[in-house]
């Protein structure tokens, strides 16, 4: 099973940058494709957060309505699960936050690679560095523009 990260879900929704179309592209081979795939919930809270957010889009913030819409129209993919907490799913979240460089921040980037470990997840498409603390997760960033 294939996990999208925030960073992507959002660049398919905002396609403001210039990867935006990738991310659209990717998102709908997901979508449309017969291999399961995932969202973790902390980024859909995420998601919902960063695109509606008025100090990052100024004038231009997702609407929340749209915003729940584009969530939703990705939820309704029949090979999409929406994962979270398991009950093992403590003792991993243990194991990577007590990790030296798990702070702030990356302890919320703990918390979803926890969630992909515990629902078997193969590999988690992100541009965010951070999830290189947790080995046990194998990360892809889905963007050829990009290196």
């Amino acid at each position: 099973m294939i996990a999208v990260d925030t960073n992507v879900l959002v660049y398919a929704h905002r396609r403001e940058s210039r990867i935006g179309g990738e991310a659209y592209a990717t998102l709908s081979g997901l979508a449309e494709g017969a291999g399961t795939w995932a969202i973790p919930w902390p980024c859909c809270y995420e998601f919902l957060s960063v695109v509606t957010n008025r100090r990052i889009w100024k004038h231009t913030a997702t609407a929340p309505a749209r915003a729940w819409e584009q969530f939703q129209a990705w939820t309704r993919s029949p090979s999409n699960r929406v994962i979270g907490e398991t009950d093992g799913f403590e003792g991993i979240l243990g194991t990577f936050v007590q990790r030296p460089r798990v702070v702030g921040g990356v302890v919320h980037d703990a918390r979803i690679a926890a969630i992909c470990v515990a629902h078997g997840v193969e590999t988690l498409l992100t541009r965010d560095r951070d999830f290189s603390l947790f080995p046990e997760l194998r990360t892809r960033n889905p963007f050829s523009t990009v290196h």
